[in-house]
């Protein structure tokens, strides 16, 4: 699987993980004047304001409570590194509201921007922008639009498959 791809994944899965239907999960890719951009969002039970500030630090997850937890992953985005890792090569604006705080965190390159109040529909939203532009090394082996467009459209069919509801 490619890069790009998993990054979707991990995405996506966290949106399935926070009881969202899959019919409210949209991914869309647009490479208009060669910007990559990725958003998903969802209609799951959104995050509080401090899950919001610190999702994307390395090794933060909400999927893991206790030891018990260990044993029933069934994700790939398990260790709290796909969002910290996301961040860190791109621009990233993340909405996101429980139902009682609506937060709006804008990270660039790693970096937090802002954090702000939000209003949201409860549920999630992210969109990366420029992924990559810091790391060319990385970028240059990001293959043709169409390809990268296939390798996610891939990805996220057999996610869909393997969650009908």
């Amino acid at each position: 699987m490619r890069e790009l791809s998993l990054n979707v994944l991990d995405i996506a899965q966290n949106s399935i993980a926070a009881g969202a239907s899959l019919t409210e999960i949209l991914v869309k890719i647009n490479t208009a004047e060669s910007t990559l951009l990725i958003g998903i969002y969802d209609n799951g039970k959104g995050m509080s304001e401090e899950d919001a500030k610190i999702c994307f630090l390395r090794h933060a997850t909400s999927k893991i409570k206790s030891a018990y937890d260990l044993a029933s992953i069934n994700t790939l985005g398990f260790r709290g590194e796909a969002l910290a890792s996301i961040a860190s090569v791109s621009d990233v604006i993340l909405k996101t509201s429980n139902g009682i705080t609506g937060t709006l965190v804008e990270i660039h390159g790693g970096k937090v921007i802002s954090i702000e109040n939000a209003d949201l529909r409860r549920g999630t939203s992210m969109t990366v922008k420029n992924l990559f532009y810091n790391t060319p090394a990385r970028l240059k082996y990001l293959k043709s639009d169409t390809s990268e467009l296939s390798y996610v459209s891939d990805i996220i069919y057999k996610l869909a498959l393997a969650h009908p509801n």
